[in-house]
């Protein structure tokens, strides 16, 4: 029965916290979950845009997100993208409950790449530098909080007078946080990107070796935030092999270049378990293109959270 099915908000999904969707996924990981399982995201071109699926499913629980993508809608003042998500019994496949799909996504993005963080990034007070001023930029310094403490917060985006809307709630969240320049990368032991771009957003050269870099602005392969000299002078983390190769236009393009190859990518879960080491004489790159399995594991999370 669907009646009455419960209705997790984007404030409920919210309030479940980045420290407790950080401690799903990595427990997930830690206990055998595996991303080469999850099915591929399914596209439906329509005539304004396209619905993206995302479906998974795991113990006790299965579930699909919907997304719309609509290219036009900023010039309507409406999100690019938004989302809903249905989470069901495993077993029945009956309908627990709809969660807001665009918080959802503003939540598991970044917890997991604070999972990578907490395995990959200098251990010290982060010195953080954002691409973007977005959701997924506010997140990932809130994610980050979790598993590292922040000395420096600085955000550089394409528009200065959103960089500095976003440094400034930030500061009123208690982050010492300002706007600033891409050049800012040189100093920062935490890079994040988390940008609509189509190219690099800043030059890998500039990057520390022992600075640990996150790139989640898209699941294109003909789009990039990373140059292909950062790539592949980095030791590389990914969801899943396949589905780098098949959707991450940072991997994909170096490799064209010449700068990486698919051996030398490294899934998450093994850095996790521990069945793979870190190398500390070089940046560590962390490229998600967001999976289903990631939905899946925060939406119930959400769900036991709100009760």
């Amino acid at each position: 029965m669907t009646v009455g099915l419960p209705w997790v908000d984007a404030d409920r999904v919210l309030s479940t916290g980045f420290a407790a969707a950080v401690d799903a996924l990595e427990a997930a990981l830690a206990d055998g979950l595996d991303p080469a399982e999850d099915p591929a995201r399914i596209s439906v071109p329509l005539a304004h845009g396209e619905f993206l699926l995302m479906p998974s499913q795991g113990p006790g629980v299965a579930g699909v997100k919907l997304l719309t993508v609509a290219p036009g809608n900023p010039e309507r003042d409406l999100p690019r993208v938004q989302a809903v998500y249905l989470l069901c019994d495993a077993e029945t496949l009956t309908p627990r409950a709809l969660l807001d799909g665009s918080a959802l996504t503003t939540l598991r993005t970044p917890a997991l790449s604070a999972v990578a963080a907490r395995h990959l990034a200098p251990s010290e007070p982060a010195r953080v530098v954002v691409f973007g001023s977005g959701p997924q930029a506010w997140g990932h310094v809130h994610a980050l909080a979790a598993v590292r403490e922040l000395a420096e917060v600085v955000v550089a985006g394409r528009s200065a007078a959103r960089a500095e809307e976003l440094a400034v709630r930030l500061r009123t969240e208690g982050f010492a946080a300002r706007a600033g320049s891409g050049n800012a990368v040189a100093d920062a032991t935490i890079v994040v990107c988390a940008t609509t771009a189509s190219e690099p957003v800043f030059d890998g050269a500039l990057v520390r070796d022992d600075a640990f870099v996150v790139a989640v602005g898209s699941h294109e392969r003909d789009r990039r935030e990373l140059d292909g000299e950062l790539v592949g002078r980095s030791q590389v983390v990914v969801e899943d092999v396949a589905t780098a190769l098949r959707e991450a236009g940072d991997i994909v393009m170096a490799i064209d270049e010449g700068q990486t190859d698919a051996a030398a990518l490294e899934p998450l879960a093994e850095i996790v378990r521990g069945a793979a080491s870190v190398d500390q004489n070089r940046p560590r790159v962390f490229k998600s293109v967001g999976m289903g399995w990631e939905d899946l594991v925060v939406a119930a999370a959400c769900v036991t959270a709100a009760g």
